[in-house]
């Protein structure tokens, strides 16, 4: 048994005319340069954590221009780079004091517990794992190497489930297809005519969120708009123009 996507003239016109609406929005920009550049660099052990504390710290808080959190992951050199935190005997503890003297940010008690199971696990022997499937979408970025680089964080990485899993790959610049699907993207798609209603609570299920990320492709794919662009207009569309090359994070 199959699904087919349907994709019609008016689904297209009415993507395409909202894009248009928030293609020149600094945000926009920074993902079409960033996330469909022709050569991607490596990423580094300190790249890849920053993104992940980021992903830790946008989940169930607001993120946008201005937030605590923004402004926290703005802050360089960064509080809990990977460096300083791998020298830590305590981390858990030391994440913790970092993130609730730092102001306006929630969940340091859980976020800090994460980053204390996270570590050990790159440290022994999952560096070289996580690797290879970032190595591979620099390489060969598909929907299906990106999918499976998403499951594997989800599978091994505490405090990420499928939406925190595909927003670590779009922010290390490395994913075009797999996209964080969020409130902001439940919400337009809602809006705009999707034949199923995403939830957040349904979204959880990876194979429910598998199905709604394939019909997001499919619309993109109509659209001649890469999923991680269409994200990106989405995403900004909510922040009325905020974002500007200053204050962009990822």
């Amino acid at each position: 048994m199959r699904i087919v996507w349907q994709i019609d003239p008016d689904d297209i016109a009415r993507v395409k005319g909202f894009y248009e609406e928030h293609s020149d929005n600094a945000f926009v920009k920074t993902r079409i340069t960033t996330n469909l550049r022709t050569e991607k660099p490596p990423i580094s052990k300190g790249d890849f954590w920053d993104r992940m504390v980021g992903c830790l710290l946008t989940t169930q808080q607001r993120s946008g221009p201005g937030s605590s959190v923004t402004k926290f992951l703005l802050t360089r050199p960064s509080p809990l780079e990977y460096k300083t935190c791998v020298e830590q005997d305590n981390l858990g503890e030391f994440a913790r004091k970092v993130l609730s003297e730092f102001g306006g940010l929630l969940y340091y008690n859980n976020i800090s517990k994460f980053l204390s199971a996270n570590l050990p696990f790159l440290e022994n022997g999952g560096w070289e794992t996580t690797f290879q499937h970032l190595d591979e979408i620099r390489s060969n970025s598909s929907p299906e190497t990106e999918r499976l680089a998403a499951e594997f964080i989800d599978r091994h990485f505490k405090g990420f489930g499928p939406k925190q899993s595909r927003n670590l790959l779009q922010g290390l610049g490395i994913s075009r297809f797999e996209i964080p699907i969020d409130s902001r993207i439940t919400k337009w798609l809602n809006s705009s005519g999707f034949p199923v209603k995403p939830t957040a609570n349904a979204l959880q299920d990876r194979n429910y969120y598998n199905f709604v990320s394939d019909g997001f492709q499919e619309l993109c794919k109509a659209c001649d708009i890469m999923p991680c662009v269409l994200d990106a207009a989405i995403f900004s569309s909510f922040d009325e123009g905020q974002w500007t090359e200053e204050n962009v994070v990822w």
